[in-house]
């Protein structure tokens, strides 16, 4: 089924129900949440009567809610996760968002599949055997390009969403386990230790040292905020926001942000004509104006989108910076209890600032007090909390990584959301009639049953009578238009008013609810389509029975068990990325005549891994083993949890 890719979708993350709340309140068209288990984010799970109350909220303004159930499960775990997807169906969520094909194997409910980026989708090929499968949207591999995005879309007729904004992985979604090798938590079940933001070494193939005690695989963070026209242009049809770990004041932030930068789309076409629709209803006012970098960032990039270039990367820190504030001018060098700055904004009370020590770590602190011009114009005097720490001195650059009047406005009610009704109140037979039609053509009628008494001040009667049924302020709508169809002014009592507009405005709720069409399950081509390949490695997260039967069924021939089942002992790749460190230092074969692409090392303590280079393919492999440890752990405590498992000498063919 094809579906309309201009139908623009703005989808934000919910921590938990009442994030996805206040998602909502904020304008996204979309929100997805994890349920009680099964989601990608382990610490991030939330019950199906929360999920239920997520539902009839977002289903007010026709949004939805999308569920993630995006681990590999195993065996153990079919049932379970197919009980819990019917809970969920039942609640009214409107789509699961999967990586293990097992589940396309169960009696599911008619819910609608989304295809986790998880399921690593960079190419047509990919994209199009999803589709076939029966997955409505598919989640786009973040490092696509913008002319990747523009073949995908030329072979699909799918949605295709794109993530515009949050923290990047650094591998390819489900292609890294270094977290599992390491640690036993492996980020396909929601785990991930984040050995992506550990500083390394990196040596070159005889070891010496090209750059030390960096961040070489922490990336900066996604921000698309230039790139939404083209990538709507390129066939993307949903906007989705990653931060189901993050805290409120960064959902009501980048999602109020985002809406701004659709709404200005939706209202202004493209030059050659395009035009755009919202994919939900109600307009938002917000409280507060939307700053990006007010919020938890690492800096940002738009990473692949424009092609390969410089400035990805977070060698420097994994934490957030903040934005530049300005410099330190002089300090208190007798009692320490102060500083002035030559800032580039007003420092707050409570403001957190940071720098760079001399060794090159971030560091910082809260402030106490601070003084506008205390120091001179443009010159604010900052009092912090402890004594001044003997690294801050004169000409010091520093950041504002948590503005204290900006949280405050977020801590507070910061948006509103309200759908546009437009009212028609009649005289019949035997009294009155308030008919109200909402902006998507929802139309209820609520009756009251009076005598018509002509009013002695027409004037005052048909402005009492605009004045109460025009009162919408407790609810989630706004008065447009009233159309009074009357033969002359009639007197009625306030109260009377009042209580025929509360009972349209019940009826106007119920009768959304009731229109809200959840969107339907795609049916998969028959006969099954072939997956593109007809031999799976362990990189393929086949962690079940049901998945190995869904690949045969498409199918593939040789299908080895997940990395997580413990069978690969040996050197492997545990992370695949497009983040390249050859060209990060100017080593690049492609860029740099005379060079070859020699294998690398990350030294972090004891720790090393190996990086190869896939020129061909523009792609960094992580090498490394699964530790002792996590084997031992693997077979003594979780190996009967995995029974589906072969041995390796039986594994070329499919059960």
């Amino acid at each position: 089924m094809s579906i309309d890719r201009h139908t623009l979708e703005l989808l934000a993350p919910a921590k938990t129900a009442d994030f996805g709340i206040e998602a909502i309140d904020h304008g996204a068209d979309a929100v997805y949440i994890g349920g009680p288990a099964f989601g990608a984010r382990s610490s991030a799970d939330n019950s199906v009567e929360d999920i239920a109350r997520l539902v009839q909220h977002a289903h007010r303004y026709h949004a939805e809610v999308f569920v993630a159930t995006n681990t590999i499960l195993f065996d153990h775990e079919i049932e379970p996760a197919r009980k819990l997807i019917w809970q969920l169906y039942d609640a009214g969520v409107d789509a699961l968002i999967v990586q293990d094909m097992g589940l396309l194997e169960l009696d599911l409910p008619p819910i609608q599949l989304h295809a986790s980026t998880q399921t690593d989708i960079r190419d047509a090929s990919k994209a199009r055997f999803l589709q076939d499968v029966g997955f409505s949207q598919i989640v786009l591999a973040r490092e696509l390009s913008l002319n990747e995005v523009k073949k995908i879309a030329a072979a699909t007729t799918c949605q295709l969403e794109y993530f515009v904004h949050g923290a990047l992985c650094v591998a390819f979604s489900g292609q890294c386990y270094i977290s599992h090798a390491h640690t036993g938590r492996s980020a396909n079940r929601g785990e991930c230790s984040q050995a992506c933001r550990l500083p390394y070494d990196l040596k070159d193939k005889d070891g010496h040292t090209v750059a030390s005690n960096q961040h070489m695989l922490s990336m900066k963070d996604n921000n698309q905020s230039a790139n939404l026209r083209a990538l709507a242009a390129a066939g993307v049809s949903s906007f989705k926001i990653e931060g189901r770990y993050k805290d409120l004041s960064y959902v009501k932030n980048i999602t109020a942000h985002y809406r701004t930068l659709i709404d200005e789309i939706l209202e202004h076409p493209d030059t050659d004509g395009a035009r755009y629709r919202r994919a939900s209803s109600g307009r938002t006012t917000f409280f507060f104006t939307p700053q990006a970098d007010k919020t938890f960032n690492r800096g940002y990039t738009d990473y692949f989108t424009n092609d390969r270039r410089h400035g990805i990367e977070a060698f420097e820190s994994p934490k957030f910076v903040g934005e530049p504030i300005g410099r330190v001018k002089k300090i208190d060098t007798k009692g320490r209890t102060f500083f002035d700055v030559e800032r580039a904004a007003p420092i707050h009370n409570a403001d957190g600032l940071t720098w760079y020590d001399p060794k090159g770590e971030l560091t910082g602190l809260r402030v106490n007090r601070a003084e506008a011009d205390g120091g001179g114009e443009g010159i604010d005097r900052i009092f912090p909390a402890d004594p001044l720490p003997t690294d801050l001195v004169p000409g010091t650059s520093l950041f504002r990584n948590h503005d204290h009047e900006f949280e405050r406005a977020l801590g507070k009610k910061s948006a509103e959301r309200r759908i546009r009704v437009d009212a028609r109140f009649a005289a019949t037979h035997d009294g009155f009639a308030l008919t109200l039609t909402d902006e998507d053509g929802v139309a209820v009628t609520a009756t009251l049953a009076a005598a018509f008494e002509p009013a002695q001040n027409a004037e005052r009667a048909l402005a009492t009578l605009r004045e109460h049924l025009g009162k919408l302020g407790n609810t989630i709508f706004s008065a447009g238009e009233l159309v009074l169809d009357l033969p002359a002014a009639p007197f009625l009592p306030a109260g009377q008013l009042n209580a025929l507009r509360r009972d349209a405005v019940e009826r106007l709720e119920a009768g959304r609810l009731a229109a809200h069409a959840r969107p339907l399950r795609a049916a998969p081509v028959e006969p099954p389509v072939p997956y593109p390949q007809d031999a799976l490695s362990y990189l393929a997260n086949v962690s079940n029975d049901k998945a190995r039967a869904f690949y045969a069924r498409h199918g593939v021939k040789l299908i080895d068990a997940a990395y997580e089942a413990n069978e690969e002992r040996d050197d492997v790749s545990l992370m695949i990325t497009k983040h390249c460190l050859r060209y990060s230092f100017n080593l690049c074969p492609k860029e740099v005549k005379g060079i070859r692409p020699d294998p690398m090392q990350l030294v972090n303590g004891d720790e090393t891994l190996t990086l190869k280079f896939d020129c061909k393919r523009c792609e960094m492999h992580v090498i490394g083993a699964l530790r002792p440890h996590v084997a031992k752990m693997r077979d003594t405590v979780v190996a009967h949890k995995v029974s589906f498992v072969p041995q390796r000498k039986t594994n070329a063919s499919v059960r």
